[in-house]
């Protein structure tokens, strides 16, 4: 557009010359034409000539300095695309937040180590992973968080060159060191720089961090397998407490290998089918009826079941965590189809996948390829995904809401801000933490918290279910409350999906007690 202007101005003054210059022209005309009346037609064409040789060069002018101007416009147009194609290789390499390198930077510098051969000396890899983050994150939002992890970056930068700074994700920083022997020094530095409180807003905010190290070539002998030996050095070092340094040893080479294996297992199941969902029944407690299932993954390896507490964070550490999901909620719909119409499917999400905007996309895909209508569908999130990222967590709620599907606020008041969830978000069902239940019979506290967290649901006509219920004690008071719905060992524990279809089946009471 801007160079459509310029042209349009330069036409515009080539006319407005040209037009001058003829209009010289015909003047000259008749002032000679009155002074010497006889001598007019002679005359006419020497000054058409000159006219014509005046008007020649005034384009041929006006040509170069088009030209001048096209070429000065090229330039500029270059320069520009040129700057956005810096900008746009260095979005592609740098984290936007910290302005340090990215996941994708580090895999480059990983492939660029891989193909040297025979290396003049060695290098270290660290890996730094905060402590306290999460913490800070929960109570004080993502912003603080944000804040946190600029101020760690900029410490950094003073310890080591920013070139050799990677931000892997998350809270996670890798580092690579060369020579091998400057590592454990700038560890140190790094441990006592990273472990001062953090100022925001002039309120200091406890943060620290913990280091793991590996070298090459005496833990590994390539870069890859070297970021994996610091990698397990760093969670020994969590292990063993807050600000803790650990160079790896032999003796995290077994871990290292049970979690590879763990990996590759739980890579296995979820292609083979062999992580399946199991139903745990939701019951109407005003109707003693079962009005849904909450779909719960349970995995069988060598006839023993492994815990979800297992392999779901592993999943989530490892990627996997979407192909589970998509796995287990495809076959979640198909059972469900066989249920009666009004019978719901409960699913949770992880927190990880709550940051994905293309999450509502995904399960709308899988309803359409099931058949299962999506109002009978309730997804189940908890506080925490929603404090990871609120912006997407707001388009993703919004998208399935907006499709009509349901969803459940989990674990209520196990959080840091669980009534500011409900002022941000719209929820069509709250959700009573199972350690509540447990003990709000024994302790007048609890019980003081489940019965204002019961009536908050009935101040905002949103519905509560009360999890964990396992005696009929709990259950009365619960009712007596105005609970809507309950879960627990009480009405069943999570079955495979023919003993599901078979509770349906059973007179209610029956069913309830089983």
């Amino acid at each position: 557009m801007a160079s459509f202007r310029g042209n349009l101005r330069l036409y515009g003054l080539m006319f407005v010359i040209i037009i001058a210059a003829v209009l010289s022209f015909l003047n000259n005309i008749e002032l000679d034409k009155e002074a010497a009346e006889p001598a007019f037609d002679s005359l006419t064409s020497h000054y058409l000539f000159h006219a014509l040789d005046l008007a020649v060069d005034s384009v041929g002018i006006l040509c170069m300095l088009y030209a001048a101007f096209r070429l000065w416009n090229v330039r500029k147009e270059r320069e520009r695309r040129e700057s956005a194609e810096t900008r746009a290789d260095w979005m592609a390499l740098h984290d936007r937040l910290t302005g340090l390198h990215n996941r994708h930077s580090l895999e480059e510098r990983l492939d660029a180590l891989g193909k040297q051969s025979g290396l003049r000396s060695s290098f270290s890899i660290l890996v730094i992973d905060l402590d306290g983050f999460k913490k800070i994150n929960d109570m004080m939002g993502h912003h603080a968080g944000d804040s946190v992890l600029r101020t760690v970056a900029d410490r950094i930068r003073e310890e080591i060159a920013e070139e050799h700074v990677f931000r892997s994700g998350g809270d996670e920083f890798v580092l690579y060191v060369e020579p091998s022997a400057d590592a454990p020094q700038i560890a140190k530095q790094l441990l006592q720089a990273l472990n001062k409180p953090v100022l925001l807003n002039g309120t200091p905010l406890d943060i620290g961090a913990s280091i793991g190290m590996a070298t090459c070539p005496e833990d590994a002998t390539a870069a890859r397998d070297c970021l994996r030996c610091a990698d397990a050095a760093m969670y020994a070092a969590k292990a063993a407490g807050r600000g803790s340094l650990r160079a790896f040893d032999k003796t995290m080479q077994e871990r290292m290998l049970a979690r590879d294996r763990a990996e590759r297992n739980l890579r296995d199941a979820i292609r083979a089918g062999g992580i399946q969902p199991y139903y745990q029944p939701i019951v109407d407690l005003q109707k003693s009826r079962i009005i849904g299932f909450e779909a719960l993954a349970r995995w069988q390896m060598g006839g023993e079941f492994i815990s979800p507490m297992d392999f779901i964070p592993l999943a989530e550490e490892t990627g996997l965590i979407m192909e589970l999901t998509e796995s287990l909620l495809r076959r979640a719909c198909e059972d469900a189809m066989n249920w009666p119409p009004e019978v719901i499917l409960s699913f949770n999400i992880s927190p990880i996948q709550l940051q994905d905007k293309l999450l509502g996309l995904r399960i709308l895909k899988i309803l359409s390829q099931t058949g299962f209508q999506p109002k009978r569908l309730e997804i189940e999130i908890t506080e925490t995904a929603l404090i990871q990222d609120v912006n997407t967590a707001a388009v993703v709620l919004s998208d399935l809401r907006t499709a009509g599907i349901s969803v459940a606020l989990d674990d209520f008041g196990t959080g840091y801000s669980s009534l500011a969830q409900l002022s941000n978000f719209s929820f069509d069902k709250i959700k009573i933490d199972r350690s509540f239940v447990a003990s709000f019979q024994d302790q007048e506290k609890q019980e003081k918290i489940v019965k204002a967290i019961v009536g908050l649901g009935i101040g905002l006509e949103v519905p509560t279910t009360a999890e964990g219920i396992e005696t009929p004690d709990q259950l009365t008071s619960l009712i007596d409350m105005g609970c809507t719905y309950g879960q627990g060992y009480f009405f069943g524990k999570a079955v495979p999906a023919t003993e599901a279809l078979n509770m349906l089946a059973e007179p209610p009471l029956k069913a309830l007690r089983a």
